[in-house]
């Protein structure tokens, strides 16, 4: 069925004698072309391989060729169509390279290289990026029913560790045996809406309502970004925004910078973790009494009391300057972020407190694709990827689909 669908759209394609208009023709910028002959291409599309005619034209003043059927059937530079390309970097997005050939064969019937794979999913998450931008910087098109106002808006992000090989991290200071970075932080930033909370009173995602943007970049230019996808979103239609991250410094530099009236909330459980990390370096293996003093803690800290839980631990003593360190480092967390961690109040007005959306993201978008066994990226080829995945995650692939087709 595939090779006489391929017989078919052969047919139909070259029905138009090759694209050929006139002898002399104009492209967009008004440079004339004169018609030189008829040239074939093979075309590797989701029903096999077709042989397609176009009309060859050339500019004698500016020495370049042009074909016209390239433009409209979107093949400039490529022999593979716009829907072997869109399996191709579907495929690229999900699976390690040279599996994905392995699942177009099996799928489709069509023999593609992992090589082939890689450079076209490079080339679309290139494009998806650009896209994104130009997107994002113009104001959306608002459907009718999205024009009211927005409840609650939350917006969080945190990084994690890509593999990368050894050139992308020069001169970078990392854990590895020799001091040396073996990976590069990917940012990665998600916006989603709340309206409703259920009947015990815990707030509710609303459904489809998450996006996702993502990148290895600065903190500084991760921070313009997620600002772009919550305004996009409807940031200045929002009744209350909330940032919700961990304790890093260039998550909270960035909220105050591009969200100064969000409410700011650390994450419930990274606080709870750096109760217990005092515990255990103070109570050692004395696993009774660490169970009794972070249980209390655990209560005053879902009453949104961290004074007291400050208090608790400037009363421990440590036996060396390495517990004393670590009782000074806790204390000083609490204290720069006991605001963040009203826990009780945030809870009355129905927000989250956790971060674990953002979270699962990192897991689901980053690290089931780019952080598997033996895998090493450059920081180009990871990008890409890593804007294949939000595209698709973000319920906006169809939308760039359709961009490409009418662009």
């Amino acid at each position: 069925m595939h090779k006489v669908g391929s017989v078919m759209l052969e047919e139909l394609l070259n029905s138009d004698n090759g694209g050929f208009d006139s002898k002399i023709i104009s492209d967009k910028k008004g440079n004339k072309y004169n018609f030189k002959e008829f040239r074939n291409k093979e075309v590797l599309t989701v029903l096999g391989t077709i042989n397609l005619q176009r009309a060859y034209y050339y500019n004698k003043e500016n020495k370049k060729g042009y074909f016209p059927k390239d433009i409209l059937l979107n093949l400039c530079g490529t022999s593979f169509s716009p829907g072997m390309k869109r399996i191709m970097c579907r495929v690229g997005a999900y699976r390690p390279f040279n599996l994905g050939h392995e699942d177009i064969k099996e799928m489709a019937g069509i023999e593609v290289g992992a090589k082939e794979i890689e450079r076209i999913s490079y080339q679309i998450g290139l494009d998806v990026e650009k896209y994104n931008k130009s997107e994002l910087s113009e104001p959306p098109v608002i459907k009718q029913e999205f024009k009211k106002d927005i409840e609650k808006m939350y917006v969080l992000f945190d990084g994690t560790g890509v593999p990368v090989v050894k050139e992308e991290t020069k001169g970078r200071k990392g854990k590895g045996e020799n001091g040396q970075a073996k990976t590069r932080e990917a940012k990665l930033g998600c916006v989603f809406t709340q309206t409703k909370t259920d009947k015990d009173g815990y707030p509710v995602r609303d459904e489809g309502s998450t996006s996702y943007v993502g990148y290895i970049e600065t903190a500084e230019d991760f921070g313009s970004r997620i600002y772009d996808e919550a305004d996009y979103r409807g940031l200045d239609r929002a009744k209350k925004v909330c940032v919700i991250g961990d304790g890093a410094k260039w998550i909270w530099n960035i909220a105050d910078y591009y969200f100064p009236n969000a409410i700011q909330i650390i994450d419930i459980y990274h606080a709870r973790e750096h109760y217990w990390s005092v515990a255990k370096k103070i109570f050692l293996n004395d696993k009774d009494k660490i169970k009794t003093w972070t249980a209390e803690r655990r209560n005053e800290l879902n009453a949104g009391d961290v004074e007291k839980v400050i208090s608790a631990i400037k009363k421990l003593s440590g036996k060396n300057n390495e517990q004393n360190e670590e009782i000074e480092r806790q204390v000083g967390y609490f204290e720069n972020n006991k605001e963040r961690m009203r826990y009780k109040t945030f809870r009355l007005q129905g927000l989250f407190i956790g971060s674990g959306v953002i979270e699962a993201g990192c897991k689901s978008v980053i690290g089931q694709r780019l952080k598997q066994s033996g895998m090493h990226w450059t920081v180009f080829g990871a990008n890409n990827i890593i804007a294949l995945r939000c595209s698709m995650v973000s319920n906006r692939w169809e939308d760039y689909w359709e961009y490409r087709a009418t662009a």
